[in-house]
């Protein structure tokens, strides 16, 4: 095996490179996949809304938690290996889905596609490591990153013309041919690397805190479900509390754990920490839920919705650049700040705008949101790293991406969960003596705004009632996600304000 460095010809460099930055791309669309379909799944497959959700979450469970062990995986063995065994895995999950005929199945399938998506993510980037250094390495990623913005922004538009145009099965179809392409081209354009010696995997810290993500992302998903007084629950929870017990005990035990908890003792790298965690509220969740409400209460078509979501996504392809520049004269704490302020104001918008009907005004609040989140954005990735010393920007940048990834799965599933507690409130005050399994079965199927079905559980309730429950549970939750950004624009500003150690 040869190794590959900037010095190598930049015919394979660019070769490489292109694979990896189109794998890049296949995740966001994949993501964004899951949510467009979500309805015509559900009109073709039926199913319960649990596993309807799980189209999403169980994408979003399996990536976040099994991230970091993707990553341990790529710096021991051969990261081309692990590359193309994940775009492997993603084609054969990805046409198991579109032929699939039960939504169980599905889900399932689902959740292989995020281990896929981790193997992809963590393959790919240490390709990229290896393959720039300097100034390169930098542009490079932050191409990656553009990438990302552009899979963010066009993907519900592309998924759901082809939703209405073909079907569903053809999204995943798709899904499957992009990635069996892109692997054969990695497979013929990324050079495999010796591993160099280096400290021993935490095979056992990795293992403790992925339990710990996908136990905690569960219990989340499974809330709305089962309540929070169930054994299922409490099964959840105990898993979440001794995973995490055991990985801080074994990460004060041994000399080279996956990461340190003293970085998060360094309040500048907790801010940094911070960022991440206000754009899953400001901006993430908001791809999940706002499509789903748009076709189940507005009566919109997959292609019209991804229209206006537009407003949303399309300043992450314009903003983060402006960030960028915004630093020749500003702190980039500042911008950041100053962006996650503007999210605010924009989900204030947006809560009024759902209760007024108005998708113009929506739509503009939709562009103040995504261009708040879009600025810190940007610069989350470089402030990650130089927030500690150079001996560890490796593993702050590890954990900062798991973070990301895990905080994103996290989210949606907190978010979904707070659907269904206020759709369930908003029943309890129309039809207080309604039967209490019938509700909250309605109110689960409510957080997805599928409002036909709950219509058939509670035919006395007309459907322009269960629109403005919706509508209600949404204003109250965009509030409750404008108070979360908020409070994370304080903090990040006060935390970021304090210096940074090198120790």
């Amino acid at each position: 095996m040869t190794e590959i460095s900037s010095t190598s010809s930049s015919g394979v460099n660019i070769s490489a490179t292109l694979a990896i930055l189109l794998a890049a791309l296949l995740l966001p669309l994949s993501f964004t996949g899951g949510v467009v379909t979500t309805a015509a799944i559900s009109r073709d497959l039926h199913g319960g809304p649990l596993s309807l959700a799980w189209l999403t979450n169980g994408f979003m469970l399996t990536f976040g938690s099994g991230l970091l062990a993707a990553g341990v995986a790529a710096d021991k063995l051969q990261h081309k290996r692990i590359f193309i065994a994940g775009l492997a895995l993603f084609a054969v999950s990805s046409l198991m889905i579109a032929l699939t005929s039960r939504t169980l199945t599905l889900g399932i399938y689902r959740a292989l596609q995020g281990i896929a998506a981790a193997l992809t993510l963590a393959g790919g980037a240490t390709a990229l490591a290896h393959l720039y250094s300097g100034p390169a390495r930098t542009r490079v990623f932050s191409l990656l990153g553009t990438l990302f913005g552009v899979g963010l922004a066009f993907g519900p538009l592309v998924m759901g013309i082809i939703t209405d145009a073909l079907s569903w099965r053809w999204v995943y179809a798709l899904l499957a041919a992009m990635a069996m392409v892109i692997g054969l081209a990695g497979h013929l354009s990324i050079t495999a690397l010796k591993t160099p010696p280096s400290a021993p995997a935490d095979i056992r810290g990795t293992a403790l805190f992925s339990l710990a993500l996908l136990a905690v992302t569960t219990t989340l998903i499974l809330l709305p479900q089962y309540g929070p007084l169930s054994l299922t629950v409490f099964i959840g929870l105990a898993t979440t509390l001794l995973a995490g017990a055991l990985f801080v005990r074994h990460t004060q035990r041994i000399a080279h754990p996956v990461f340190t908890l003293a970085l998060l003792r360094q309040p500048h790298f907790a801010g940094v920490l911070l960022l991440p965690v206000a754009t899953c509220y400001c901006y993430v969740v908001l791809l999940i839920v706002i499509p789903l409400f748009l076709i189940g209460a507005r009566d919109l078509s997959e292609t019209q919705s991804a229209v206006i979501l537009l407003a949303l996504t399309a300043p992450m392809l314009i903003f983060p650049g402006v960030a960028a520049w915004l630093t020749r004269w500003f702190n980039p704490g500042k911008i950041s700040v100053a962006g996650l302020l503007l999210a605010t104001l924009g989900l204030i918008g947006m809560a009024h705008a759902i209760k007024t009907d108005g998708l113009i005004v929506l739509a503009g609040s939709m562009f103040v949101t995504g261009m708040g989140a879009a600025l810190p954005w940007g610069l989350m990735d470089g402030l990650a790293v130089s927030a500690v010393s150079v001996e560890r920007a490796g593993m702050a940048a590890g954990l900062f991406n798991t973070v990301r990834v895990a905080g994103e799965g996290m989210a949606l599933a907190i978010v979904m969960a707070l659907l269904a507690l206020f759709n369930r409130l908003g029943l309890q005050q129309s039809l207080p003596i309604l039967d209490t399994v019938t509700r909250d079965k309605a109110a689960v199927w409510l957080s997805g705004s599928h409002v036909l079905q709950a219509h058939e559980l509670l035919p006395q309730i007309p459907v322009p009632l269960l629109i403005n429950n919706v509508e209600q549970a949404y204003f109250i939750l965009l509030y409750g996600l404008a108070a979360i950004t908020l409070g994370c624009a304080v903090w990040v500003g006060i935390l970021l304000k304090q210096p940074v150690k090198q120790a």
